[in-house]
């Protein structure tokens, strides 16, 4: 089922995300661990893009199982940033092959000393126009509530991401933030310039404290002292971390759905427990939503 289809229903829409293996040797692995992701029956599952060789065909794989095998509606990403315009048709060939009607379309990060003028697609919005005239599939994007790294500005970024709904893209998927207030203000300013695509939150369960900060720091995301509190509190303490770290998770995700925010999706990372354990904690809600 194509999620623009999902999207047209009322109440809530839970996701979860989780990622390729690396290497053959943790084919296996992954390919369990989201089929137990699987088995908990989210509205969908997204599985990130592997850049080149046999890692982007593992995300078509695990993509192919969760959909056809596990019966759950699969996004699967396609980043274009190191791609030519014939390797990503023949992966939109591929993905339609194995029933995968969406897609969601980024362009990457560039690499450090890498060439931009050689790609053959500067802005994930082109890839976008060209998936568009390619075939029958449902295209979501990326946003970013807190401002993309390379935008000059909140203006500028906006701008560019009315290019990628303009293109084609049918829904947005948010960036990672830990500070609802400023998904708020985000959502103001995007509906004011006119964009109403479905946008999906994506929340991140802080499981390694030490590893978010880092990855915080890298894309400028906003910590706030709340959360700075409970890192420092129980950073240390992998258990009681993985404990607070659901449990902020899901404040956040009553607090959205409060809100009128009913589209939410769970960056899992390949963790079973953790998405049952945010799941189990709006069941009640998720009743009553639906």
């Amino acid at each position: 089922m194509k999620l623009s289809e999902l999207f047209q229903k009322d109440g809530l829409m839970l996701s979860f995300e989780v990622f390729p293996p690396k290497t053959t040797d943790g084919y296996e692995s992954v390919e369990k661990a989201t089929e137990e992701i699987a088995k908990l029956k989210p509205d969908f599952m997204s599985v990130t893009y592997g850049a080149g060789g046999s890692t982007s065909d593992f995300t078509v794989s695990i993509a192919s199982n969760i959909q056809n095998n596990m019966g759950v509606n699969t996004l699967a990403h396609l980043t274009c940033v190191k791609a030519d315009k014939q390797t990503i048709f023949n992966t939109l060939d591929t993905l339609k092959a194995n029933n995968i009607e969406n897609i969601l379309a980024l362009r990457g990060d560039i690499p450090e000393g890498f060439d931009k003028d050689s790609m053959d697609y500067k802005y994930a919005s082109e890839m976008i126009a060209d998936i568009k005239k390619y075939g029958d599939f449902c295209i979501g994007g990326a946003c970013y509530p807190e401002g993309h790294l390379e935008s000059a500005n909140m203006e500028e970024d906006i701008a560019h991401l009315k290019m990628k709904v303009e293109a084609g893209c049918e829904f947005l998927t948010t960036q990672m933030f830990f500070d609802n207030n400023i998904l708020y203000s985000y959502l103001y300013k995007i509906r004011e310039r006119g964009i109403t695509v479905p946008i999906v939150a994506g929340i991140m369960p802080v499981t390694n404290a030490k590893q978010i900060v880092r990855s915080c720091k890298l894309s400028g995301t906003y910590l706030p002292q709340r959360f700075k509190a409970i890192v420092d509190r129980f950073g240390d303490n992998p258990k009681a971390m993985k404990e607070a770290g659901i449990a902020y998770a899901t404040d956040q995700i009553i607090d959205l759905l409060a809100n009128g925010v009913n589209n939410i999706h769970v960056y899992s990372m390949n963790r079973p427990e953790v998405a049952a354990a945010i799941q189990n904690n709006l069941k009640e809600i998720m009743s009553y939503q639906r």
